[in-house]
């Protein structure tokens, strides 16, 4: 029994070493996203930056979601590096999302 709790404690301390510093970061771009081309020239040059997890496009909204490990990458990075692909990118604050348009 003493071993079975002992293991479950080291192995809740390495679990909990290992975790990740997993942040989001929601940008706009310039030119704007306007077809599935964009979209894609997109997400498959972000995907190769390190520490990028997820990406997702909206072009409705024309933001891109982009879930990265802080500890392998920064937001500032990840801005600059829409311009290997010709892109600017400026980060969206919450309240500045544009609303869907209703159809």
């Amino acid at each position: 029994m003493k071993k079975t709790i002992l293991l479950s404690a080291m192995s809740l301390c390495v679990a909990m070493a290992s975790a990740k510093d997993i942040k989001t970061l929601v940008v706009t771009t310039t030119p704007q996203m306007h077809c599935a081309s964009c979209e894609n020239k997109i997400k498959g040059n972000l995907r190769f930056e390190k520490g990028v997890r997820r990406i997702e496009t909206d072009i409705p909204q024309q933001t891109v979601t982009i879930e990265f490990d802080a500890e392998k990458t920064s937001a500032d990075a990840l801005i600059k590096a829409f311009g290997k692909f010709g892109y600017k990118a400026a980060p969206v604050q919450k309240d500045e999302k544009k609303e869907s348009p209703q159809k």
